[in-house]
């Protein structure tokens, strides 16, 4: 009996050839991902856990904001800033998120040259990325001294509601965290970059294939991710 005669009453193969065609089907995922790279695809994995750690503080932040019987402090008031006698509502922040904004837009054109191998211009982009994402952290800082000075704590604040304190402190310290880190790694990898470790194949962290400037792509991943979760605490915070 051939492989064309074993069908069922429906009319569907169930010989040899069904049963090769099934483990093509089994088999096409592992083959899809078997020339990943390593690094970029447990790069995902973090990311992926690091959105459900800021998706769970934003929910809280959420959860307190509407459950408190307090007014909450009213944003433009509390990030204003007074320059030249002028109070100008929330300019600190507008500059700070053109600043990481642009820092995402400077690390994508640096990934583009690691592609073209071209490591003087990857490695300068990648400095440059360094330098917006550390003027953030620093602008960063300032706001959390001025609020501190006007009496802003986890516990309470001048302004209202007491959670207000606790939920702003944690959530852009913990991104404040993100970008410092972030920070330190790019300067890292671009000077592997700069040295040439990438061409020829120089061994010590963050090392990889010849020719292959994988890490300047997955710093990449790690970058744009910081910049993406600043534009949901922009809005929680800021704008709400």
């Amino acid at each position: 009996m051939t492989d064309h005669a074993l069908t069922d009453a429906g009319g569907t193969l169930s010989g040899p050839n069904n049963l090769r065609s099934i483990a093509t089907d089994l088999s096409s995922d592992q083959r899809a991902f078997k020339n990943v790279p390593w690094g970029k695809a447990m790069m995902w994995i973090f990311l992926l856990s690091d959105t459900f750690v800021f998706s769970c503080f934003l929910i809280a932040y959420m959860t307190a904001r509407m459950s408190t019987t307090v007014p909450w402090p009213n944003p433009s008031e509390v990030f204003a800033l007074t320059i030249a006698g002028t109070t100008l509502p929330l300019i600190l922040i507008a500059i700070m998120t053109f600043v990481l904004i642009s820092s995402s837009g400077t690390m994508a054109m640096a990934v583009n040259f690691g592609y073209r191998r071209d490591r003087r211009k990857t490695a300068i982009l990648m400095m440059l990325t360094a330098l917006l994402g550390a003027a953030f952290v620093g602008m960063q800082a300032f706001e959390w001294t001025k609020l501190i000075h006007e009496g802003v704590r986890p516990w309470g604040n001048p302004w209202g509601a007491a959670q207000f304190g606790s939920s702003f402190f944690m959530i852009t310290g913990f991104h404040g965290t993100h970008v410092s880190i972030g920070v330190i790694f790019l300067l890292i990898v671009a000077r592997k970059v700069w040295r040439g470790d990438y061409d020829t194949e120089r061994r010590g962290f963050f090392t990889s294939r010849k020719g292959n400037y994988e890490a300047v792509e997955i710093m990449g991943l790690y970058w744009h991710f910081v910049d993406l979760v600043w534009v949901f605490i922009f809005a929680f915070f800021y704008l709400w």
